[in-house]
């Protein structure tokens, strides 16, 4: 009789009536060939095949490389740290706010002007809003005016000054009209070197009217645009959250009704600031134009006067005061008249 050769325990795989591993038995083997596996190598980068009896593989064991000495995780889900951004969803999200954010401005808007819409209205501020716009409007016509007759006082002062060159010729080469003509050419180019004096005097006038109306009323009207935006969101966020306290209160609204309270609040403290901001500017502006406009007009006032009643030390003083400084004639530099 033959002997029967030992039996080893660690070969003995059961299996079931069909031919398949037991699952309790398979995962025994799993633990014992972990254990078995070098250092660094999981069952994270381990397979096992297991295959019936009609198969010619019994238990292949595939391992995943190593890139670097280091274990490679294929499987598992992918957690991003909180620090971790992505610039593309950023600005994704950004463009989404404001393209809600237009939405509702624009809904906001085209409501007001159907009529069905409400609004905030600070009936102060609004009132001195228009004044700055309706007193920009007044000063823009004052300059265009004072730039014409900068323009037709230069255009005068140049034909004296010729004439009076054309009667001093005369007057060398007249013997009979030399008087007459020397007279006459020293009142022309008096009345040019006058005219030189006053045309100084309106051009700083322009100049410093020029400074107060594009660059100070343009930057307090800038704010104001500012402000006038910030009301319309407010506005918007602000009828969007009255429509859903208006609807019902459920498990889906309520969430909604605390984020659109939430941005109502935000746009609140914006349209607030932009209001307060307003009206420090309009006081600052207002004070800068009483104290501008009253030394351009009293300058602008004497040099005429000097000029039309013939007093040329008054004319001077009047430049003198205001600190005006005219080129010299036959500088190397032309002066500001040749300049224009």
């Amino acid at each position: 009789m033959a002997q029967e050769s030992p039996k080893n325990s660690a070969a003995e795989i059961p299996v079931t009536s069909n031919g398949q591993l037991e699952d309790s038995h398979e995962h025994s083997f799993n633990r014992d060939l972990k254990r078995s596996l070098p250092v660094g190598l999981g069952l994270s980068e381990t397979k096992i095949t297991s295959h019936g009896f009609d198969s010619t593989k019994e238990g292949v064991v595939e391992a995943g490389p190593f890139p670097g000495g280091r274990a490679q995780q294929r499987s598992g889900p992918v957690v991003l740290a909180d620090e971790v951004k992505n610039p593309a969803m950023e600005k994704l999200e950004l463009v989404r706010k404001w393209s809600l954010n237009t939405y509702k401005c624009t809904r906001q808007i085209i409501s007001e002007k159907l009529g069905r819409g409400s609004r905030t209205v600070d009936l102060e501020l609004e009132a001195q809003i228009d004044i700055l716009r309706d007193n920009k409007k007044k000063y823009e016509n004052i300059l265009r005016l004072a730039q014409t007759l900068s323009t037709q006082l230069f255009q005068m002062v140049h034909t004296q000054r010729q004439l009076g060159d054309a009667f001093a010729d005369l007057s060398l080469k007249s013997l009979e009209l030399h008087e007459e003509f020397g007279y006459n050419a020293d009142t022309q180019k008096l009345l040019a070197k006058n005219g030189e004096t006053l045309l100084g005097a309106i051009n700083f006038f322009i100049a410093s009217v020029t400074t107060l109306v594009n660059k100070t009323m343009e930057d307090t009207l800038l704010t104001v645009k500012q402000y006038e935006t910030a009301r319309i969101e407010y506005d918007a966020y602000r009828t969007d959250l009255e429509e859903l306290n208006l609807g019902p209160r459920d498990a889906n609204t309520l969430p909604k009704i605390e984020q659109s309270q939430q941005l109502f609040q935000v746009h609140k403290e914006k349209y607030d600031k932009m209001r307060n901001d307003v009206s420090i500017k309009l006081k600052f502006l207002e004070e800068n134009k009483v104290k501008v406009l009253h030394n351009q007009l009293v300058l602008f006032h004497n040099a005429i006067a000097a000029y039309f009643s013939g007093n040329q030390k008054q004319l001077e003083q009047t430049l003198k005061e205001f600190h005006i400084k005219l080129k010299t004639p036959g500088a190397d530099a032309p002066s500001w008249l040749e300049e224009q």
